[in-house]
């Protein structure tokens, strides 16, 4: 209840089984499955459908099916690629691109290291370049580190954020699921029997809750060990007389760990984008989500990544033509919270991907919805249990 003009006015209640608190990579991904199932579903989303204000924007993301971070990661990267496969034939769009996805470095770089690992693991079939077959097949990494050696991800490539979530929401609209966006969400309270959402002019009651809010997750649930950190986006264009291409077909995804330490993540350009250039750990103090700074500082933003692009990509002009600020949320140990907390049959959660998470929000929102309808997993996922951090 609250007071206007000195009178109580009861709030508007909207109930359903399920209710979807963030409709960005994960949440548009879960209320898709869950509709498609024939659940009762309701989203919610405090801007619109594929907004530039969270984590799932920038145009384009790295798609690695062979994943570094776990080798468990590669059966949620190719759900994800048969989810967003069958919803781009059902819409006559892209929403996975598979040029390949290259790491780089040392032999025992952890991109280099880790992706076989990975590969090996999941049964990838990857191509493993000397650093003579890397230099002739992509001569761009020829100029720093003399001993780089590459692994080729063939299945790897690119997926589409904003357009990728405006297709899932779309899905889950045709599919009964009912959305609400523009609609800030307060809190999310556990009660007797379900979950209340509360907005500031409507209450959303479910039997669970499956919150997906990013950023904004650990304000929501503040048990979970998440920390969102400002993380600007740079797109770049070769120098003038550069004699190298750095079209997609030429320079496609990469992750790179210079001879230094530093890496390099990105693509070359293609249609309607530039070349995309990040720092692997190119991004500011935490922050809180709502007093995020969404100005480009050239001397504190641009400078250390421009060094680092020019010392990588000699022919590339180290001075964006673009940059826009994004957020990332990193859990503890860089991986990801998929699951109930503390098992609450109320509750399923995901968020804490670390910056390494759009390429598997399909298929974590199939996880989240057999989770929440009781299904058996398609992959083990223990290692993405919320509960890991529990003491």
């Amino acid at each position: 209840m609250w007071v206007a003009s000195g009178r109580k006015v009861r709030m508007e209640t909207i109930t359903s089984d399920v209710v979807v608190v963030g409709l960005g990579g994960f949440g548009s991904a879960a209320l898709w499955r869950l509709a498609e199932r024939g659940v009762d579903v309701t989203g919610i989303d405090r801007f619109d459908v594929g907004h530039n204000l969270g984590s799932s924007h920038g145009v384009t993301r790295l798609f690695r099916v062979a994943c570094m971070e776990h080798p468990g990661l590669a059966a949620v990267a190719r759900k994800s690629l048969e989810l967003w496969t069958g919803l781009g034939e059902r819409y006559g769009e892209t929403y996975v691109e598979q040029i390949g996805c290259l790491s780089v470095g040392r032999p025992g770089s952890r991109p280099v290291q880790g992706t076989t690992t990975a590969a090996d693991a999941a049964g990838i079939g990857v191509a493993h370049l000397t650093h003579d077959e890397l230099v002739e097949r992509y001569p761009q990494f020829a100029g720093y580190a003399d001993d780089a050696v590459g692994v080729l991800d063939p299945e790897g490539g690119l997926c589409f954020p904003e357009r990728n979530v405006r297709a899932q929401v779309r899905a889950a609209a045709e599919a009964g699921a009912r959305v609400y966006p523009g609609t800030r969400v307060a809190s999310v309270e556990l009660v007797d029997g379900g979950v209340r959402v509360v907005t500031p002019t409507v209450v959303f009651e479910a039997a669970q809750a499956v919150v997906a809010a990013g950023a904004w997750n650990p304000k929501l649930l503040p048990g979970l060990p998440l920390r969102p950190r400002r993380t600007p986006l740079y797109w770049f264009a070769p120098r003038a007389d550069a004699t190298q291409s750095f079209d997609l077909s030429a320079f496609p995804s990469f992750i790179y760990e210079l001879g230094d330490g530093r890496s390099l993540w990105g693509h070359g350009s293609g249609d309607g984008f530039h070349i995309k250039i990040g720092l692997g750990d190119h991004g500011s103090d935490y922050t809180d989500p709502d007093e995020l700074d969404r100005y480009i500082h050239p001397r504190i933003d641009v400078d250390r990544l421009a060094d680092a692009v020019g010392t990588a990509f000699p022919q590339v002009d180290p001075v964006p033509v673009k940059a826009i600020p994004c957020m990332i949320t990193d859990s503890p140990d860089e991986q990801f919270l998929v699951g109930r907390p503390d098992g609450d049959p109320r509750l399923v959660v995901a968020g804490g991907d670390s910056g390494h998470g759009f390429k598997h929000a399909a298929g974590v929102g199939e996880l989240l919805t057999q989770i929440a309808v009781g299904e058996q997993t398609y992959g083990d996922i223990g290692f993405l249990d919320p509960t890991r951090f529990a003491v």
